[in-house]
């Protein structure tokens, strides 16, 4: 394995001692940028300038004496969809590419920068976020560290591919469909999807899918980060009140025993490639022991929630464009994207209310299936990382599957709502990293973030990739 590095909490509290500066710690990390990312294509955008300034300023709160919060000094990516003041967003658009940057953070990006966290950069992303690997006409292909020609995966690739490489510790990600997950389980980190509304957006959202977050090497670093971000914010009307839990404390205390467990290879619509699914499976009876679960043989059968899902987040995917775009720049845009467009241009209200129906048929179903259990665990993918041009394949098991079903795992927890997290479950033989996917029912953010840290503490994985020349 390559190098390990400092978790973004080790960092933090070095600099909060004042044993190492946050300067010190940006201008390490800048260099590790210069030096790997065009092997990765992972940042499509570095502001040094900015990132000593804020890192100075880190330093001064702690030459007076002050706190500068629990990510003193860390250094972190932005995803190219969030917005990031003094930064382009792109949102991995040619559309978009020659725009200047934003005059203000993303509520997010505001709170890690209160938390004294440092942004450095943007990192790529396939066009408004629409595909499980990263590649765009705007900036070209994003590579994993961890497969010569595997993606990192999508829509977060470029901050997958950023942390398991060690660029920076963390880095920010989003999850409308699978968009933090996807990426964790390819790339071997953690990636946490919280409930919808735990930490606020800002903007219109159509499907109400997205929430974001962080991508990770361990779990008390995405604990700290709900910790430090979650929250109500009144330009959210969806963000949910503030809660005294303390999730970094949960991560060790919370009571497992006797929770009610189910694991589910497909989750009764899938196809899973059987190397994934032995993984999973073993680590599953791994986790229930020593967690206590009680793993029971019920089924799980959620029908088809990938068209259900391709459907709602039409909507998305039209609130991505500004008025006047479309069809004006319609050959400026991927081929996916304006196919999609082209597809749902013309829907109208009465299949818009058909899918609000469906929708609600599967949140009963969810519903029904957390009155039964306390958790699920399922393959994060049905597949290990594929090729970083992509397509995704179209063949799992000598099956024939249609397009989303690599990826299919992770959409009902973004249609109902869920909270659930990716972490890694073990290398398949060619090396690549496979995640096991553990959702809890709505709210209970604490579980599976409880759950993940008993599992890497009985099974401790490989936190960075084995990157060659970094």
């Amino acid at each position: 394995m390559g190098e390990t590095r400092p978790t973004a909490i080790e960092i933090a509290d070095t600099v909060r001692s004042g044993e190492r500066s946050a300067r010190e710690v940006v201008e390490d990390c800048l260099a590790r940028i210069d030096a790997g990312n065009s092997a990765l294509n992972a940042f499509v955008h570095v502001d040094a300038d900015a990132a000593t300034r804020a890192a100075d300023r880190v330093d001064d709160l702690v030459a007076n004496g002050e706190d500068p919060g629990p990510f003193a000094g860390v250094p972190f990516g932005v995803k190219d969809l969030e917005n990031c003041a003094g930064m382009p967003t792109t949102h991995g658009s040619v559309v978009y590419a020659d725009r200047g940057p934003v005059a203000e953070d993303s509520i997010h990006v505001a709170r890690l920068r209160a938390a004294g966290g440092v942004p450095v950069g943007k990192t790529a992303a396939p066009e408004f976020g629409t595909l499980s690997f990263t590649r765009t006409l705007a900036f070209g292909v994003t590579t994993s560290p961890w497969g010569e020609g595997r993606t990192p995966g999508g829509s977060s690739g470029g901050s997958a591919a950023a942390v398991a490489a060690g660029l920076v510790p963390v880095s920010t990600a989003s999850d409308g469909g699978g968009s933090t997950r996807i990426p964790a389980s390819f790339s071997g980190l953690v990636g946490m999807k919280p409930s919808h509304g735990r930490i606020p957006l800002e903007g219109p959202s159509g499907s109400q899918t997205a929430v974001v977050g962080l991508l990770t090497t361990t779990v008390a670093e995405s604990a700290r980060h709900l910790d430090a971000v979650a929250g109500p914010d009144d330009r959210d009307r969806l963000s949910l009140p503030a809660t005294e839990l303390r999730y970094a404390e949960l991560i060790d205390s919370l009571a497992t025993g006797g929770l009610r467990a189910r694991w589910s290879p497909d989750l009764g619509f899938g196809v899973t490639d059987p190397e994934v699914a032995a993984l999973c499976q073993a680590v599953t009876e791994e986790l229930a022991e020593h967690a206590g679960l009680i793993l029971d043989d019920g089924e799980v059968d959620l029908g088809d929630p990938v068209r259900l899902w391709f459907q709602a987040g039409a909507a998305d995917l039209w609130l991505s464009l500004e008025p006047g775009m479309w069809p004006q720049l319609a050959d400026e845009l991927t081929p996916f994207v304006r196919r999609g467009l082209e597809a749902t241009e013309k829907l109208g209200m009465a299949r818009y209310a058909e899918i609000l129906r469906l929708r609600e048929q599967l949140q009963a179903h969810m519903a029904a299936l957390f009155d039964e259990v306390d958790v699920v665990l399922c393959p994060t993918t049905a597949v290990p990382a594929f090729a970083d041009k992509g397509p995704p394949p179209t063949v799992i098991d000598g099956r024939e599957v249609a397009m989303g079903m690599a990826t299919p795992y992770t959409m009902p927890a973004n249609l109902c709502w869920n909270p659930a997290i990716s972490v890694p479950a073990g290398l398949t033989a060619d090396g690549l990293p496979v995640g096991l996917q553990i959702i809890a029912g709505r709210h209970r953010d604490a579980v599976p973030l409880r759950l993940a840290r008993i599992l890497e503490q009985a099974r401790p994985w490989p936190r960075h990739a084995p990157v060659r020349g970094l």
